[in-house]
């Protein structure tokens, strides 16, 4: 053998031992929302925690882009667009079903994690909840089917009130279905119902001025992201016009909020973070069941009720999962 076919021939067989001693590069997760970053940190940490709990952290062997559409339904498909130009190992769709119709309709072989959507067999987005059979699964969760529960435990609060507000958010293509399922509860119980309608922040004040104008007693608020992003200030009008408030996430309650009933959305996003893991570590989305909150609670906060002149009945009182004082 020649010696400059030995050192050639010595080079080749070491090249796969140099590549394999390369470093991997870390992937990247798109993160796409209908929400705003601003009070969302905490659905983040969980978010972050379930990733941790599969051996990922952020910045260090995963990269997260981030999203936000800010509550403007009509930028997630554009902004979908942009996290599959980055060719992303992976996708979340966070904050209902429009991120996940947005998400899937930008990519049918991205790997997309959904959080928060009802209903994800009706909308086409998968075969079944036990098997997806598509390029998504993820966590579902009921928040139209619990509005009546919502009014009922309201008016059990709050007895002698005859007109419910509704207020929701009119780019939601859940709303619809929303006021129609409220507006049967509300007849049901010989109740009026008045739906009003807020897509910006800077509709608030006239919203809560109309539900006075119109002698609404209590508010029903509908589960939607780009209200929970802004909590404080609906509960601020809430107490202002003296409107006793049943919200869907126990995030309100707790920050001031008169009550709440509904499934723990830091927890859906805990179980999302899972799911990234779970397929960032080779698992198919087709053959992970779409998961659903089994437990819902019922939150009160006394001081608020206190504010109110409302002594919660003994009987509703026992049923709370959860009360501030």
């Amino acid at each position: 053998m020649q010696r400059r076919e030995f050192i050639l021939g010595g080079a080749a067989a070491a090249w796969p031992l140099a590549a394999r001693a390369q470093p991997q590069p870390i992937p990247v997760v798109g993160f796409l929302s209908s929400a705003s970053p601003t009070g969302w940190d905490i659905y983040l940490a969980a978010f972050r925690d379930g990733l941790r709990s599969q051996g990922f952290v952020e910045g260090k062997n995963v990269k997260l882009e981030y999203r936000w559409a800010e509550g403007k339904f009509d930028h997630l498909p554009a902004l979908a667009a942009e996290l599959v130009h980055l060719r992303p190992a992976l996708m979340v769709a966070s904050g209902g079903p429009a991120p996940a119709v947005a998400a899937s309709n930008a990519s049918s072989t991205i790997p997309i994690v959904f959080t928060g959507v009802p209903d994800p067999v009706e909308r086409g987005l998968i075969a079944s909840l036990n098997r997806p059979a598509s390029n998504l699964t993820g966590v579902s969760v009921q928040t139209t089917e619990l509005l009546p529960k919502r009014l009922e435990l309201l008016s059990a609060l709050v007895p002698k009130a005859e007109i419910f507000g509704l207020l929701g958010n009119p780019n939601s293509p859940s709303r619809n279905d929303e006021v129609r399922i409220t507006q049967t509860a509300a007849a049901a119980r010989g109740k009026s119902l008045v739906a009003v309608a807020a897509g910006s922040e800077s509709d608030f004040a006239a919203v809560f001025d109309s539900l006075a104008g119109k002698r609404c007693a209590a508010l029903i608020l509908s589960v939607d992201s780009f209200f929970n992003s802004r909590r404080e200030a609906l509960i601020a009008l809430a107490e202002r016009h003296r409107i006793p408030a049943m919200y869907g996430w126990p995030e309100f309650p707790r920050a001031g909020g008169m009550a709440s009933y509904g499934p723990d959305l830091a927890e859906q996003y805990r179980l999302s973070g899972i799911f990234v893991g779970r397929i960032l570590q080779g698992e198919k989305p087709q053959d992970l069941p779409v998961m659903q909150p089994t437990k819902f609670n019922f939150i009160l906060n006394l001081k608020a009720m206190k504010a109110l002149n409302i002594e919660a009945p003994a009987n509703i009182l026992a049923l709370a999962d959860e009360v501030i004082e």
